[in-house]
């Protein structure tokens, strides 16, 4: 069919179509051989919807596929740093790229790429082209840059949304018609493809100049007429960076293609080629699927012919629980130690008898050196398995006596020239220290796996296993059991045990064999490097330190808030005008809503009312009695939560309480604590600062608290470009006040603490993408005033305003974003709809400011223990932006410079800074002293 009048192309813009898929689906991996085929399923779904929509009047008589190739284009001997921003494709969509090149040819369409030349350039000819002989062009993408050919035939969808753009598109786009989007554009630039632009004139700006004066010629040659100073400066010295920009956002409508656009001519599938390739990648549902629509029977799929230029893959051997050795005497230890030398490195897990590593008894060892070469040394397996109700405390025959292995093991695990690897190796390292043995050096899968995949998923063992191992590992209920009839390991027969112990060791070793290699590829190397493999040594020193806890003072507490609980609980009762459960969401919700009549009352489904604290919060905006029902509940938190359970944690050997530290417990790089949870303690309101007072130095000791102050704001500052704000920080104001004056138009000097507390509130409510509904519940003023005030924060300071957007818009095409400091943090959900989308957009635009101070407290904590060496300083915690050391009395003068000096140049040299980072000091004989 000869191309012409009555024909019509689709242009398919392959490489937005390969991203989009990768960043829409979560990893999947083939199960035969692990090949990372989560983008090649989206894509091949994507090209599947093509061929069905080929159909109507309406349907192409013509189609191509066009790919970006992997070379750099003519752009960049024109501006050598051209996308020289952006990161590199992620590890595991590398080698999807060529499969969905098959994957296009495998559907029978025309699959097009070109050295030299990106692939808008080749869509810009192919457009061209096809206008000149008279057909009608479709560009399937979403880009913006494609928009300059719009017109004369020629119009874009995009794919996700079915929207078609048209002229009038192009304009509600950039302001112009499609004639001047290149003008716009070369003034604009393009932050992603570095390309430099006016700087400092945005979309808007761009097409206003341009449809006053008409095009780029005139604006640069006129641009002396311009009335404001700096957008004149910029026109004029710098009219060559813009005619340069100029040259790069255009696209080259005349590449020189070895075919014509007959050859584009659409061609149904060949099912004998199509359904094999499918069947090869293990697509299932969509190799039947599509073998029904070409009326193929599934089971006469002919099998996949091997690639001859394609070397095979080297296999694993399979995760067989029943090849696992258990080590029995010491003869074969000695067998494993010589292995773990030659190898020079070794996969190692513990077994114990609690989660608490402090207390916890040793019960085995599993080791492995190689995939499926793994076994377990049973140290302290009890008489009478699980089933047996009066099993002995004695143990069990045929194990290895503890003090003869850790001689044996114990210099492996100590030897620097052997890698132990683990998944959470600090449990283990925490373990291994309570025997004396200090384990380094040290890799961490469930690190790795953080580094790398930060936000897609969770990072345990089991879960990293099933996605990247396709491995179902034996659950730990099937051994324990569940509630009150849970048994601990050391019950735990011990061939089922060597089962499950050494298979743990072996998982372990496959996921770093995995991860490693991709650190490098995915760039985050030195974000593993540097802030989480080396920090896992100073938490584990820090959780063993732990904090001295006075159990007085938590019972006096807990006294004390027991009574101040009955006083609110009486004024509840007096505002309500009778007597209830306060603690009851039902019967408190009867009071709100039925009897004194307030809105947003709901019922569940067993038909009682729900009272949340967003609907308290909200209520208490204009009524007391929802105010008063929140602190009540404020305070029976803090008993039952902190004065009370504090108690429990109390170690009884060393009188203090010893948190865990979990790096992998917040996707932007913020620490979690648990058991107990000291980083939740309420410092608001009174009452939660007082829990605070329980946190004692021994005696000859002080508590000393070093804090960031205002980090993230800070880094708001830097990266936002808030020059006001940078200033007051240079300059020591009171950011806070310095932002009232600046929002109110109040003089310092006639600031009110209430006016103050109100752009405190903004501040930080800013950085969290506060709504005027949540700086309502903060402020408990009505909505529409602290609407007003968000509206005036963002009218002051347009800079921030601009960096959520560029964030926002980053996260959606990049599909994560990043801190200063390179840590990636993925965001999935950026694209979502609905209530979700406002959640995915507010943590996009938190997770650089958050992460970025996450990863300054980590480079502190890092650097701290060689500068405190020789000093009597112990760091014992870390809450945030706040470190508490333990220090002798009469060396806290020589300690507080030495500490501050790390905090406050945690920054340097990977990221200078544009405003000072401050560190405020306090001390006391308890934590709320000296914070």
């Amino acid at each position: 069919m000869t191309f012409g009048k009555g024909c019509h192309l689709h242009l398919v813009d392959g490489s937005a179509y390969i991203f989009r898929a990768y960043h829409a689906l979560p990893p999947l991996t083939r199960k035969s051989d692990g090949l990372p085929i989560g983008a090649v399923a989206g894509f091949c779904n994507m090209l599947f919807k093509q061929v069905e929509d080929s159909k109507g009047d309406d349907a192409p008589t013509h189609v191509a596929v066009i790919f970006d190739h992997s070379g750099k284009s003519f752009r960049n001997e024109i501006y050598p740093a051209y996308k020289a921003n952006r990161p590199p494709a992620p590890e595991d969509l590398v080698p999807q790229f060529p499969l969905t090149r098959d994957a296009t040819r495998a559907f029978n369409i025309a699959c097009i790429e070109k050295e030299g030349f990106e692939a808008d350039d080749i869509i810009a000819t192919l457009a061209r082209e096809a206008r000149e002989a008279g057909g009608r062009v479709t560009i399937i993408s979403s880009d913006k840059d494609l928009m300059q050919l719009v017109g004369g035939g020629v119009e874009m969808l995009e794919p996700m949304k079915g929207v078609r753009i048209d002229n009038e598109g192009v304009e509600a786009k950039f302001g112009v018609g499609p004639e001047r989007v290149v003008d716009v554009q070369a003034l604009a630039g393009d932050s992603v493809d570095n390309v430099p632009g006016a700087p400092g004139i945005g979309i808007k700006t761009a097409a206003l100049l341009i449809n006053e004066y008409g095009d780029l010629e005139t604006l640069l040659e006129r641009a002396g007429e311009i009335k404001q100073p700096k957008r004149r400066e910029v026109l004029t010295g710098m009219a060559d960076q813009i005619r340069m920009s100029r040259e790069l956002v255009r696209l080259d409508e005349n590449v020189a293609l070895d075919f014509s656009l007959d050859d584009l001519e659409l061609r149904d599938p060949d099912p004998e080629v199509l359904l094999p390739f499918l069947a090869a990648m293990e697509f299932r549902s969509l190799t039947k699927r599509i073998a029904d629509t070409l009326g193929v029977d599934s089971a006469d799929i002919p099998a996949p012919a091997p690639a001859e230029d394609t070397p095979e893959a080297p296999g694993l051997p399979p995760i067989d629980p029943d090849l696992y050795e258990r080590v029995d005497s010491m003869e074969a230890l000695a067998r494993w130690v010589a292995a773990i030398h030659e190898r020079g490195y070794v996969a190692v897990d513990t077994e114990t008898t609690s989660l608490d590593e402090m207390q916890a008894e040793l019960v085995g060892i599993s080791l492995c050196v190689e995939p499926g070469a793994a076994c377990y040394i049973p140290l302290g397996h009890k008489k009478g398995g699980a089933d047996d109700l009066f099993g002995s405390d004695a143990l069990a025959e045929g194990q290895l006596p503890l003090a003869g292995v850790l001689a044996l093991l114990g210099p492996v695990l100590e030897d620097p020239a052997v890698l132990k690897i683990g998944q959470n190796i600090k449990y283990d390292a925490k373990i291994f220290a309570r025997h004396g043995v200090a384990v380094a050096p040290i890799d961490d899968t469930m690190l790795m796996s953080y580094a790398l995949y930060s936000g897609l998923h969770n990072h345990g063992m089991d879960a990293l296993s099933q996605r990247y191992l396709g491995h179902a590992p034996i659950p730990i209920k099937s051994l324990l059991g569940s509630g009150k009839s849970a048994i601990t390991f050391d019950r735990v027969e011990m061939d089922t045990a060597v089962r499950y112990a050494a298979e743990d060791a072996d998982i372990t070793l496959r996921l770093w064999q995995l991860f490693k290699p991709q650190l490098h590829r995915a760039k985050v190397t030195t974000v593993y490097e540097t802030l989480e493999r080396p920090l896992v040594p100073v938490l584990a020193e820090m959780e063993m330190n732990g904090i001295t806890v006075d159990r007085d003072t938590l019972s006096r507490m807990s006294n004390a808030f027991a009574q101040k609980m009955a006083a609110l609980e009486a004024e509840i009762h007096e505002l309500a005008g009778e007597r209830f459960n306060v603690g009851s969401p039902a019967q408190l919700g009867e009071i709100l809503f039925e009897k004194m009549g307030l809105e947003g009352g709901k019922k569940g489904k067993v038909g009682k009312y729900s009272t949340p604290a967003d609907v308290l919060e909200d209520l208490a905006t204009e009524h007391e009695l929802p105010a008063r029902v929140l602190d009540w509940r404020q305070l029976s938190k803090l008993k039952s939560t902190y004065t009370d359970a504090l108690q429990a944690h109390i170690n009884p050997e060393t009188g203090r309480v010893h948190t865990s530290y979990v790096q992998t417990g917040a996707n932007t790089g913020r620490l979690a604590s648990t058991d107990p949870n000291l980083q939740n303690i309420p410092v608001r309101t009174e009452e939660g600062r007082r829990i605070r007072e329980a946190f004692v130095a021994p005696e000859g000791k002080v508590l000393v608290s070093l804090d960031y102050s205002q980090i993230e704001l800070r880094i708001l500052a830097h990266v936002a470009g808030i020059e006001s704000m940078k200033q007051a920080f240079r300059d020591g104001e009171d950011i806070h006040a310095a932002t009232a004056s600046e929002m109110f138009d109040v003089p310092r000097d006639e600031m009110t603490p209430e006016t103050r507390r109100r752009a405190k509130a903004i501040n930080f409510g800013v950085i969290y993408g506060i709504s005027g509904f949540g700086l309502a519940r903060n402020l408990r003023i009505p909505r529409s005033e602290a609407q007003a005030f968000i509206d005036r924060y963002f009218e002051r300071y347009p800079g921030i305003r601009a960096y959520m957007d560029d964030t926002v818009a980053y996260a959606k095409e990049h599909g994560f974003v990043e801190t200063l400091f390179g840590r990636r943090i993925h965001t999935p959900e950026i694209g979502a709809k609905g209530p979700q989308a406002g959640f995915a957009r507010r943590a996009a635009i938190n997770a650089p400011i958050q992460g970025t101070a996450a990863d300054i407290i980590r480079r502190a904590m890092v650097r701290m223990p060689g500068a405190i060496a020789d000093l009597p300083v112990k760091m014992l915690l870390q809450v945030h932006d706040e470190l508490i050391f333990e220090v002798e009395t009469a060396a806290v003068d020589r300690a507080v410079p030495v500490i501050r000096e790390v905090m406050e140049g945690a920054a340097d040299p990977a990221v200078r800074l544009s405003i000072p980072l401050v560190v405020d000091a306090g001390q006391g004989a308890n934590w709320a002293e000296a914070h």
